[in-house]
């Protein structure tokens, strides 16, 4: 399908995922995935323009394209287009890869099911950078929208005391529960089926975590941010991603107006991602 400019394709892909696709693969502004032949083909294209139009708020502004292919076809598509990367001091990786990393360097294997982040997209690369950088030896972390464990994985890997990977679609739970055992931090990593709000938020407890990461849709985050703030231990650190560049101004002014200090930015292609410090009330 080829996406319009005014919808983040990072979101298109999560609502491709959500149908059944198997990964999605992204060039430009094309987006391929693979799924099992539906019974009525025109039929399932037409709800996924609904859905497509209700996430956007309007028209649905993408081209869709589609064609058969062989089982074997589709399985070798996608792989093919999945590589390892170095972000950071990660090396992410999917399981059919061999991969090198350097001494100081740590792999995370990841394979994506039906799940978003695999270090394909600019999006999770920034919340890695951002994570390295931040991420301090003994810290409580809450990844939210932990999607295939990618960043909770990170975390356990960088030394965090404990990760608290949250994610709502429950497909992609099946699919992080895999990860985390391939990558050995099945222990260190709890993981839950809900949806964060700030319900949730204050059952964890005020000041419940050093560290959160968030790299999900600027329009999901807003309303969080002062329940961000106080799940923060004084001086915690709150990493943003899934923001496209135009919305960052927007983004930063609601951050600051909850107590929240910009330290670092991240910028790849048109998406923004911040890591940001709770400020003494």
């Amino acid at each position: 399908m080829r996406v319009g400019a005014d919808e983040p394709q990072h979101a298109v892909a999560e609502l491709l995922v959500a149908l059944g696709g198997s990964a999605v693969q992204v060039e430009g502004d094309t987006l391929t995935t693979y799924f099992r032949s539906p019974a009525d083909p025109r039929a399932f294209i037409e709800r996924a323009d609904q859905q497509l139009a209700g996430m956007a708020g309007g028209e649905a502004r993408a081209a869709w394209s589609w064609r058969r292919a062989a089982d074997q076809d589709w399985t070798r598509e996608w792989r093919r287009g999945l590589r390892p990367r170095r972000v950071g001091r990660f090396v992410v990786t999917p399981s059919w890869c061999a991969a090198e990393a350097e001494p100081a360097e740590h792999t995370i294997v990841v394979d994506p099911e039906m799940a978003f982040g695999t270090g394909e997209h600019a999006t999770t690369r920034g919340a890695l950078r951002l994570l390295d950088e931040s991420l301090r030896p003994g810290d409580d972390v809450l990844d939210i929208g932990t999607g295939s464990g990618i960043l909770a994985i990170g975390a356990a890997m960088l030394g965090a005391r404990s990760v608290l990977a949250v994610e709502s679609d429950a497909d992609a739970l099946d699919n992080a529960r895999d990860n985390l055992r391939r990558n050995g931090v099945a222990e260190r990593v709890q993981l839950v089926h809900a949806l964060v709000d700030p319900p949730f938020l204050q059952r964890a407890g005020a000041g419940a975590f050093d560290l959160v990461v968030a790299n999900v849709l600027a329009g999901v985050l807003r309303p969080l941010l002062v329940s961000f703030g106080e799940a923060l231990a004084p001086g915690g650190r709150l990493i943003l991603g899934g923001i496209l560049e135009q919305e960052a101004e927007e983004m930063l002014d609601a951050a600051r107006a909850a107590g929240l200090a910009l330290r670092v930015e991240d910028v790849e292609d048109e998406w923004w991602g911040g890591l940001f410090e709770r400020t003494p009330a």
